[in-house]
């Protein structure tokens, strides 16, 4: 890795030698016509981008390292079958669109960019036409912290970084929303897919709506001016917040279930197991924190989907070689009481859209877009309804908010699922909280000489609030629902719809606006009903 690399923050002060270079590579390209066309675009929008100009102007690199799997290209995910037959359904009047790679001097494309497709029309009247777009290369004043990650990224990457996103610790509960709402509540999670589906595709249309936006904060400022940037941005980091929360949460349940009767006693003060762990997970995690180029994490957090997988293949295990067994006695159709639960669980599921921005902007060939979602959607929901149905029907009423806390202790499967949910989250907390931490490092002044020694006590701080919060609130279940009700409805359901009808307003049709409408209530209705259900549980949970 270049020395530059390991700079805590590094500056742009001009770009015109690689804006040079970068044209004199359009001028060779074998299309004339359109190397022209694109030149005269070139000269009005290689300008500054005002979406990057104001706080968090860190959002991309951040959320780039936390969602991108270094892989190598996986052909076996996107056949040319499925990209067809995506691209055609979802897309009306695709335009090519060139993501040129951000500070070639400094990082390199992990495989070269596949030559672009060419346009393709649809008949499909639920999306708008995409405007013509071409995106240019950004001038950033500042740079920080990270390295962004290349911006040609392949269907298989795009498809790995997605289900790596989608299908995290919110599979460990699909069994207790299972049991929270009953078979039929089990519909729900469907429902919310094909949703959360279409407004994935939404986010689309409304980066493709100009120049310049990037990611999810790039859209909410173009929808609803700089208070919408601002109030989108703080949604997401509190969600990512409250991820770190689950992770705590998450440690402390399962490593007492391996060692109920781990104690100690500090200062006159004795410390249960769950406390214990809770504890020495935080003393783990935080010097990974500490760190600037978290670049070796993301690697190592690729294992995430191998983790949900491999924990779902041990659930098998016990529920079939094990003997364990798969019956339906003790489980209900319907449970109305506690359907609100579910209805956070099941959404939690679906909360990868801060993401999928910052997935579409880095991908080589942005029209396969539509089909890489499709993938991804596909593939997380046939897991979570896989889990939900296997860990329900072999645990029924007595399913808690974490199927490995169920299983057999003393079985070899259940010891493997166990320590593959404990590892995990060592991986990934430090990407979760950096988004959140270099937000706030972007208000201390630039020019401060202590400025990194600040930076450790921001990160130092949130990590062990984290901490408080998750011994304050231990119910994992309950967490989940909340999270999911309160802010992933938005960020997922209510303010996609919301930003697409504002940016595109009046370049919609009144179906459009009818289905955005729908989405919008449903969201609404999910997260009153689910975070009023969860606020309530948490509260008697306190008080029983």
């Amino acid at each position: 890795m270049n020395n530059s690399v390991s700079d805590h923050s590094f500056y742009v002060d001009s770009d015109e030698d690689e804006e040079k270079e970068f044209n004199k590579g359009e001028e060779e390209d074998g299309n004339d016509s359109d190397s022209s066309n694109y030149s005269n675009e070139n000269q009005n929008q290689n300008k500054p981008s005002s979406y990057n100009t104001t706080w968090p102007q860190s959002y991309r690199q951040s959320i780039d390292l936390y969602s991108s799997v270094p892989s190598p290209n996986i052909g076996f995910l996107g056949t040319p079958s499925l990209s067809r037959l995506s691209s055609s359904f979802l897309s009306s009047s695709l335009t090519r669109r060139h993501t040129p790679e951000t500070l070639p001097s400094v990082t390199k494309p992990l495989l070269q960019p596949p030559v672009e497709e060419h346009q393709k029309r649809s008949s499909h009247s639920l999306l708008p036409p995409i405007p013509s777009r071409r995106s240019s290369i950004r001038k950033d004043s500042k740079v920080s912290h990270e390295v962004p990650i290349s911006r040609h990224c392949s269907y298989g990457q795009a498809v790995l970084n997605g289900i790596n996103v989608l299908c995290g610790v919110g599979i460990l509960s699909t069994p207790y929303a299972a049991k929270e709402g009953g078979w039929l509540g089990l519909s729900i999670l469907f429902i919310f897919a094909i949703l959360s589906f279409y407004t994935g595709i939404l986010l689309r249309y409304c980066l493709d709506s100009e120049p310049g936006l990037e990611t999810y904060p790039d859209i909410g400022q173009a929808a609803f001016g700089r208070a919408g940037r601002i109030a989108i941005s703080i949604i997401l980091y509190v969600e990512l917040y409250a991820c770190c929360i689950e992770y705590i949460i998450l440690e402390g349940d399962n490593l007492s279930s391996l060692f109920p009767n781990a104690c100690i006693s500090l200062c006159g003060i004795e410390l249960n197991s769950h406390i214990l762990f809770a504890l020495m997970t935080t003393l783990a995690v935080l010097p990974t924190v500490w760190l600037r180029d978290l670049s070796i994490l993301s690697y190592i957090s690729a294992g995430g989907v191998i983790a949900s997988i491999l924990v779902t293949l041990c659930l098998l295990w016990v529920g079939v070689v094990d003997e364990v067994g798969f019956h339906s006695k003790g489980t209900t159709t319907l449970n109305l009481a506690t359907l609100p639960v579910a209805l956070g669980l099941y959404g939690y599921c679906y909360s990868g859209h801060a993401v999928f921005p910052n997935i579409y902007t880095s991908m080589a060939n942005p029209n396969q877009f539509p089909a890489v979602l499709l993938a991804c959607f596909g593939i997380c929901t046939i897991l979570y309804a896989g889990v939900a149905v296997m860990g329900y029907t072999m645990f029924g009423e007595s399913t808690l908010s974490q199927f490995t806390l169920n299983m057999p202790k003393d079985l070899v499967a259940t010891k493997i699922a166990v320590w593959t949910t404990v590892v995990n989250p060592f991986t990934k907390y430090a990407l979760t909280i950096s988004p959140v931490a270099m937000s706030l490092e972007e208000l201390i002044p630039s020019n401060h000489g202590k400025s990194y020694i600040y930076a450790i006590f921001i990160r130092t701080g949130l990590v062990v609030s984290t901490l408080v919060v998750g011994l304050m609130v231990p119910f994992f279940g309950l967490v989940m629902s909340l999270i999911g009700s309160l802010l992933t409805m938005l960020v997922t359901l209510i303010l996609p719809c919301a930003c697409f009808l504002s940016i595109l307003r009046g370049k919609v049709s009144r179906l459009q606006v009818a289905i955005c409408a729908v989405v919008i209530t449903v969201g609404v209705v999910s997260s009153a009903f689910g975070t009023y259900s969860a606020l309530s549980k948490i509260v008697e949970s306190l008080h029983g």
